[in-house]
């Protein structure tokens, strides 16, 4: 079995807002019954880049990479090689074992394998919201666009797959962690790109807005393309899950429509078990195991072009 590591950078609103996610901790204790745990995988409290700060240039060096090379045109040419949808043909739930020996070392809160998280996620919100089970297994599939770092995907580099998102085609907010990187990108000085609508219009609707190329796009296209019968909520998780300028900063709301409003509120009861169902607490997987096959039948057909 091949170990793949991932050097996956902190989400900016955990690489530099550590005091902002410590008051949205405690908004979020009982919020939805779910106790907020004290402490990370480590025993460390979350978030807390005091104890991971010789990763801070690692984080900084991608975070310009990345900035640098997400361009409005960059992003079309990665939709339109990867919505082809010919990379491979497999289950959902053989693409959660093609994660299980993924560990990302680069996360403060978790040293378990990828699918460990995925399952805390969506046992966590199972627990709580026992009714909705196309969340439960929203927290599952999430993060299964990762696969991009595999060689039968293109083996695409971690700037390309992780990290933050954020929309291409329009001037990049300031709130997005080290804005300052975007000035080397070709669209920051591109009067096409770098205004406040850009190719865009007010209200457009996020669904019409290219989002920086990543694992969580992919995954979007992926479960669209397929046919899904997942909820449009559950799509929008999946793939604004990374866009913590929206969900956590409130940038950018000006290209959201009524339906964006309504589903952004089950981002954000989605994104709190996403950060902070990372502990100890292991899941047994082939007891859950039926369970999520079940929900994998019921919303999605038996294989999927990847």
């Amino acid at each position: 079995m091949m170990t793949i590591l991932i050097d996956q950078p902190e989400f900016g609103v955990e690489a530099g807002f550590n005091k902002q996610v410590d008051n949205v901790e405690k908004e979020l204790v009982l919020d939805g019954g779910f106790m907020v745990p004290q402490t990370n995988s480590f025993g460390h409290t979350f978030r807390d880049y005091h104890v991971e700060s010789e990763r801070q240039k690692g984080v900084e060096n991608f975070y310009k990479t990345n900035h640098i090379n997400q361009t409005y045109d960059f992003v079309k040419r990665m939709r339109e090689e990867y919505g082809k949808l010919n990379k491979v043909e497999m289950s959902i739930w053989e693409c959660c074992e093609l994660l299980n020996d993924v560990v990302d070392e680069s996360d403060p809160d978790l040293d378990e394998p990828q699918i460990e998280h995925l399952l805390q996620t969506a046992e966590a919100i199972r627990r709580d919201y026992p009714d909705e089970d196309w969340l439960h297994l929203t927290g599952l599939i999430h993060d299964l666009g990762k696969v991009l770092l595999l060689p039968s995907f293109g083996e695409l580099p971690q700037w390309a797959v992780v990290g933050d998102t954020y929309p291409v085609g329009c001037a990049f907010d300031k709130s997005i962690v080290h804005h300052k990187y975007f000035e080397e990108n070709p669209d920051y000085h591109n009067p096409v790109y770098n205004t406040k609508y850009g190719v865009y219009s007010e209200g457009c609707g996020l669904n019409n807005v290219m989002m920086s190329w990543g694992h969580d796009d992919y995954m979007y296209m992926v479960a669209k393309e397929n046919n899904t019968t997942l909820p449009s909520a559950a799509l929008f998780v999946i793939r604004y899950h990374s866009f913590y300028a929206l969900h956590r900063l409130g940038a950018y709301k000006h290209l959201m429509n009524e339906e964006d409003v309504e589903n952004l509120k089950w981002l954000e009861i989605f994104n709190k078990y996403d950060l902070y169902s990372k502990s100890k607490v292991r899941i047994d997987v082939e007891k859950v195991k039926p369970y999520y096959i079940s929900l994998i039948e019921k919303y999605f057909p038996a294989k999927l072009r990847w």
